[in-house]
């Protein structure tokens, strides 16, 4: 069971961490990450428990939160304060209430990612997806949908950013996630490992409902507006979404749902 702990001054050293949260996660906080909100913190202490620092939640919440504390471990600090004081903490108002301090997991390699992917898998590759709620839709839709994980090249945003993590509903702290190193040539990493690579643009031709899915694909997905670069769609199986007339094309984390559903169920 967790230790509640209570906080009456919002200068406390004890909860420093959760301090200006706005302006800190623009520069980051070296190896740990804010969490907020009851359904991202359940979703957090059912799956990585162990990489929970610690709680700052609103005193009011704590007998609605029980259970949750007792799937902490035991040493886990929970601090319960008034919400006069979390807000003065947090630097703005706070109304959901609950906070969290995580640890981000080791670093996983594409390579690592990839091998470890069942016989059957879908992982997707996305290129410069710098909204933090299209990368967090993109999370959702990847956990509901069962992809073994996400790789993420270098100019992608955090998925650990507070508000990602929130537009996820916590998928963002489960999912397998591995970044590409600058340079690194993801397409020989999903070749080696048997993917197929389907890059989604609307200039292909074929249609994603024409599709016949490998037991191993990996699909890459660009930013909206440049898109997928020309060699990534050269190097892959080009797949367009067909619009009526009028639109080119879907958000990239609507479109991640769509191919995710029909590669699951296309499967079958």
């Amino acid at each position: 069971m967790a230790h509640i702990l209570q906080i009456d001054d919002p200068a406390d050293p004890r909860v420093a961490a959760y301090r200006d949260i706005k302006e800190r996660d623009l520069v980051g906080r070296q190896g740990l990450f804010i969490a907020e909100g009851e359904t991202v913190l359940r979703a957090f202490a059912r799956d990585a428990p162990e990489r929970i620092e610690s709680l700052l939640i609103d005193g009011k919440r704590a007998d609605k939160l029980a259970d949750l504390f007792a799937a902490l471990p035991p040493a886990t600090p929970v601090y319960s304060v008034g919400q006069a004081v979390l807000d003065a903490v947090a630097g703005f108002h706070l109304h959901r209430g609950v906070l969290a301090v995580g640890r981000k997991p080791a670093p996983l390699s594409p390579a690592d990612l990839l091998a470890a992917a069942p016989a059957r898998a879908v992982v997707l590759v996305l290129a410069g997806i710098a909204n933090h709620d299209n990368l967090g839709g993109i999370y959702r839709n990847a956990a509901a949908f069962g992809a073994a994980g996400v790789i993420l090249d270098s100019e992608c945003c955090d998925p650990l950013y507070r508000k990602a993590i929130r537009v996820s509903v916590g998928a963002a702290l489960s999912v397998p996630t591995a970044r590409l190193a600058p340079g690194e040539d993801v397409m020989a990493l999903l070749a080696a490992q048997g993917f197929e690579a389907l890059a989604l643009t609307p200039s292909a031709t074929r249609t994603l409902a024409e599709l016949v899915p490998s037991a191993r694909t990996a699909v890459l997905l660009g930013a909206e507006g440049p898109g997928l670069s020309a060699d990534l769609i050269a190097r892959a199986t080009a797949v367009g979404i067909p619009m009526a007339s009028g639109f080119d094309s879907l958000n990239v984390a609507t479109t991640s749902g769509v191919v995710l559903h029909h590669l699951r169920f296309a499967a079958r």
